[in-house]
């Protein structure tokens, strides 16, 4: 099996996220309750206005969270504007999330888990989990992201360091991080509000060589929905 290190919109493998799209172009029906399968990923359309509910369905799960301007993909959410316009690397209730133009793309409107989400550190690839010893295929956020957006049609231009949803990366005063599990509960969630009409992509981080998926390092699925 080749590994796409250049191609971004070419997976080295595939998983459900191929087969989990919500419709064939991710325009959801509003209130229902969409499943993103362990170690997989889903794209959906949310238009500006709506709420876009993401569920930490076990407690202990990571989700990868990419958002990207529904009219032109060249311009998509971006952590390190997030960094620069907010002055912190944890965004909290009532924050905008804006885009690598400087633009909000949505507006952090509620979160029931206690706050730990990470804006450090890039989502996980092919080439990361061999760096970790893998010989054969591993599901990776990367990936993910790019089967969620060929299930609805699209590709993406680059692939964005996300927005880790309940990913827990301490920082030391020395400036060190490391890998630690989630601190939510099963059910946690956080709502947000879109500013401009946008295609939102949601992986369930297949990381198993380290704990941010729990102590057991046991991925698991996550549900999402929209609102108006």
């Amino acid at each position: 099996m080749t590994t796409s290190l250049y191609d971004p919109a070419k997976p080295a493998g595939q998983n459900d996220s191929l087969t989990s799209a919500v419709s064939p172009d991710g325009t959801p029906s509003l209130g229902t309750r969409y499943r993103v399968p362990p170690r997989s990923g889903v794209a959906v359309r949310v238009k500006a206005g709506q709420l876009l509910w993401v569920e930490n369905t076990h407690g202990t799960q990571v989700c990868d969270f990419w958002a990207f301007l529904a009219a032109d993909l060249k311009q998509f959410l971006s952590m390190s504007h997030c960094r620069t316009w907010l002055q912190r690397v944890m965004p909290q209730i009532g924050d905008p999330l804006v885009s690598n133009l400087r633009q909000p793309l949505f507006i952090l409107e509620e979160d029931t888990s206690p706050g730990v989400h990470d804006t450090i550190m890039s989502c996980c690839d092919w080439p990361r989990y061999q760096l970790l010893g893998c010989t054969e295929y591993h599901d990776n956020c990367a990936d993910n992201l790019r089967m969620a957006l060929q299930a609805i049609g699209l590709s993406p231009p680059l692939i964005p360091d996300p927005f880790n949803l309940w990913m827990n990366i301490p920082i030391t005063q020395d400036g060190h991080t490391s890998f630690e599990p989630t601190v939510s509960s099963a059910g946690d969630r956080v709502a947000l509000r879109a500013e401009q009409d946008c295609i939102a992509v949601m992986s369930a981080c297949p990381q198993d060589k380290n704990p941010i998926n729990g102590h057991d390092a046991m991925p698991t699925e996550l549900h999402f929905w929209v609102e108006a």
